[in-house]
Parts: structure tokens; C-alpha cells; sequence
């Protein structure tokens, strides 16, 4: 492996280079193939401990786990950062990650939404605030994830009159699923940005492009539904509209830049207890911060794109003008004021609810989703939920439900469910109407979106009903 090619996989000339090439070599002769090597060394950047003891790349493992020492000693605070919490029903486990996320030495507030659960570190719905510093899990795994709606300029009844032709525009125009791409590969300018900030995304930039315009898995989704406007305060006047909704990230190449400087700020700091791993932090005045923070901001810049394309594809499609488009991201973290000084404000699965600033917030598959515009609160950090929230795990919605629980429900509604998992049902989120109001003081409803017909990842469609 040349020179060029191991500065691309992030070890830079020098002693890193050096024992990179002698390790190439090792693995040669003991028989591995390029693409093993390659990925060893991937892997190896990553996480050098599991390869101390390696008899190819042990020497190379040794060096670069010397290099990650830590920036700033870990001493525990004397008293934690203050934080609020939003909505009564909230689980222990959400309440305890938020109240160690509070007693980080670089913490300054925090805040806890009514749709929080259980995350990495961080709870989903949590809001962290912190002094010159990022933390990759408080970011999320999903960096920068976000919701875009357009408002189309067709009838609200063509969800039902024209329902096959929103359908096929839907299915052609964008794809689901862990790994998924596009062969015929979209155009989009954040493919002409400098990708090079950051070893992960000069790695992965190409398979950014051949997702460029997906919406993976999990709980993404694309759908059609009725938007009833009831507010003076929008650009278009109150009435009832047909609009398209859609909600993913930065797909596999943001999941990556999470892992990788995640496990680097934790191996930076091994001094942490074993319950702060997750919440490892980045200095931003250090190379490995600076680094993390260009390719967050990259992220972020390509899930917009993703977004942009899904919507510009299906408007393009079916030939139809948008009326009015709104979005907002979740998982990012931002540089703010806060109570009279600079702070790195982290929103997982929060939105930005600055005062007059709109934003989305919606429920599941068969419950309304909300247009709001926030009040600037203060206490939260300007922020508010991002949707209902989970109710119960993946794993326990698997084992709790059926299709013939879910499908008399959707049809009550009059959703079409053209593919998904049986772990994003309905019931397996909390109610969103009691979300919204316990967050009445962040937020004001400006309308309310009603899905009409859903399309989420298909882990197996569903049965006719």
C-alpha cells in the first residue's frame, strides 16, 4: 500500500506511515488479503487497543493507542450543573443519564424533554450545554437527522383520486434500508465541498454520494399526509393542504464520524468512569475537536441535501410547485449564548426552538405531527421535543405486537402503510397530543400534519388489511 493511499486511510507521514507500511508487509506474508488489510487498518485507526497484542499489527497498534492521551484529566465536580425537565412521565433510566451528563466537569446546563428516553449517553430528548467542548454521543449517531416538509400545490383529495400517482413518485425518488443506494448516483453541490477535514468522511466520501438522496432505516421515514393550518402566522393562509414529510440524516457516512471520534475521545479520556464513557468529550481548541466539529458541520450540510433531493425528486415527478417548505435538524450541536456566556449546546433529538423559529414535530405512522413555532424559553435552551418518543424498546414493541394490532388502527385513520417494522407501530410511542401539551410554555402549534400514506424502511412488509 503506497504513501497516498495510507494518508487516505488516516496515517499521516512519519513514524504512523512507517509502521503502517511495515505492517502491510507482516500481513502480506502471513497470507491476507489487500481488502483485510485495508479494512484492518480502518478498524485499527478506530480502536488500536484491540490490536496490542496482533503479531502483524501490534507495533502499529502500540504507537497510535500512545498517541490518545488524554487532554484534560478527568475531576469530578462538586456539585452538577442545573438542570429542567419538561413532562411527568419520563423513566428513570432518561432522568439518570441526564443527571451524569449534569455532573461532566465541562457541563454548564441541562435540559430534558417530554419525548426523552434511554440513548447513548445522552438520553434521546436531552439537552446538554457544556464549556469549549463537543461530546460525539451527546451529537447522536444520526449527526444532524432532521425533518423537512413541502407543501405541494395540489389538492388536498389527491391523497385519495391521485393516491397510485404519489406512490410511485415516492418509491422511484427515494430508497430505504441499511445500505442502500442510488446506481444512477443524484447531483447535489455538497459533493464539490472539501470532504478531507476529517479521515472518516475523505474515506467515505464516496459511498456518501452513492446514498446521496436515501433515508435508510430505523425510524426514517417519507410520507404524504393533510396539513391543516390554523394559524395566521404561516406564510400560506389557515386551510387544509396536501404536503410531503420526510425524516433521516446523515446515513451510514454520519454513523461512522460518530463511532470513530467517539471512540477516540474516549480512549483521550480513560480516566472517565465507566458510566461517562459515553459521554467522552472533544476540546475544541485540539486537533481531534476541531476535526469532529468540520465534519459534523459537513453532516449536517448533507442531510440537508439528502432532504432536498427526496423532495425536489417527488415535486419534479409529479409536476407540481411548492407552495412552502419548512425544516429543521436535531442532532447537532451548535455554538449559542446561554445564561450570559458562549456554550456548545447539544439538542439529541431536540428541536430548536428559538423564539419565532419553526419547526417540526412529529408523532407516528397513525398520530398527528405538529408545525410549531418556539417561545425562546430560556430554562430549555430554546428547545423542545422532537417528536412523541418511544414508549418501549425495539426489542419489546417486537415481542408485544402484531401486525393484526397495528394494521385496524392505520386503517381507522386512513394511513396506507406501504413498508415498515413492526417496532415503529403506533403504540409503541407515547401519545404525542400529551407531549405537546406538556411542552405548551416552548412551543405554539402553528398546524398539524396527518399522515395519509407512510413508507419506512421494510423489514418485511406488512400483511394486506
Amino acid at each position: 500500500m503506497n504513501a497516498k493511499q495510507l494518508a487516505k486511510l488516516g496515517y499521516s507521514k512519519g513514524r504512523p506511515m512507517d509502521l503502517a507500511r511495515a505492517a502491510c508487509v507482516a500481513a502480506a506474508g502471513a497470507g491476507f488479503k489487500k481488502s483485510a488489510i485495508r479494512h484492518a487498518l480502518r478498524e485499527l485507526r478506530d480502536d488500536p487497543s484491540r490490536f496490542k497484542s496482533d503479531p502483524e499489527f501490534g507495533p502499529l497498534a502500540v504507537y497510535m493507542a500512545a498517541q490518545a492521551k488524554p487532554i484534560r484529566p478527568y475531576v469530578p465536580r462538586g456539585e452538577a450543573a442545573t438542570w429542567h425537565r419538561w413532562g411527568d412521565n419520563l423513566d428513570a433510566n432518561s432522568i439518570g443519564q441526564m443527571e451524569r451528563a449534569c455532573s461532566l466537569p465541562v457541563a454548564v446546563a441541562g435540559a430534558l424533554m417530554p419525548d426523552a428516553h434511554m440513548g447513548y449517553g445522552l438520553p434521546i430528548g436531552g439537552v446538554l450545554a457544556v464549556e469549549d467542548a463537543v461530546i460525539p454521543y451527546a451529537v447522536g449517531v444520526d449527526i444532524a437527522c432532521r425533518m423537512k416538509m413541502s407543501v405541494f400545490d395540489m389538492p388536498p383529495s389527491a391523497l385519495d383520486d391521485r393516491s397510485e400517482a404519489l406512490i410511485r413518485a415516492l418509491e422511484k425518488e427515494t430508497s430505504f434500508g441499511v445500505g442502500c443506494v442510488f446506481k444512477n448516483r443524484r447531483k447535489h453541490d455538497v459533493m464539490d465541498e472539501d470532504w478531507s477535514a476529517s479521515s472518516v468522511t475523505r474515506d467515505l466520501k464516496d459511498k456518501a454520494w452513492s446514498q446521496l438522496g436515501t433515508s435508510g432505516s430505523g425510524n426514517h421515514f417519507v410520507e404524504y399526509g393533510l396539513l391543516k393550518i390554523q394559524s395566521d402566522a404561516m406564510t400560506l393562509a389557515p386551510g387544509s393542504y396536501l404536503a410531503l414529510l420526510s425524516h433521516s440524516g446523515s446515513r451510514g457516512v454520519g454513523a461512522r464520524v460518530c463511532d470513530h471520534y467517539s471512540k477516540l475521545a474516549m480512549r483521550m479520556r480513560p480516566d472517565l468512569p465507566k458510566e461517562l464513557r459515553h459521554l467522552a468529550w472533544l476540546d475544541l481548541k485540539s486537533q481531534e475537536g476541531r476535526e469532529y466539529w468540520l465534519a459534523m458541520q459537513l453532516m449536517g450540510r448533507y442531510a440537508a441535501a439528502n432532504h432536498e433531493l427526496i423532495h425536489r425528486h417527488i415535486a419534479r415527478s409529479l409536476r407540481v410547485d411548492v407552495l412552502m417548505d419548512i425544516e429543521n435538524h436535531h442532532n447537532y450541536a451548535w455554538k449559542e449564548e446561554h445564561f450570559g456566556r458562549p456554550v456548545i449546546v447539544h439538542r439529541k433529538g431536540a428541536t430548536p426552538a428559538q423564539k419565532g423559529a419553526w419547526g417540526i414535530i412529529p408523532g407516528s405512522m397513525g398520530t398527528p405531527g405538529y408545525v410549531v413555532a418556539g417561545k425562546g424559553e430560556p430554562l430549555s435552551m430554546n428547545s423542545a421535543a422532537h417528536g412523541a418518543g418511544r414508549l418501549m424498546s425495539r426489542t419489546q414493541a417486537r415481542k408485544k405486537f402484531t401486525w393484526s394490532d397495528a394494521l385496524p388502527l392505520l386503517k381507522k385513520k386512513g394511513v396506507k402503510l406501504l413498508s415498515a417494522g413492526l417496532d415503529e407501530v403506533p403504540m409503541a410511542y407515547k401519545d404525542i397530543n400529551e407531549v405537546m401539551a406538556a411542552q405548551q410554555d416552548l412551543v405554539e402549534i402553528l398546524a398539524a400534519f396527518h399522515p395519509r400514506i407512510v413508507k419506512m424502511a421494510p423489514e418485511g412488509k406488512p400483511p394486506k388489511g
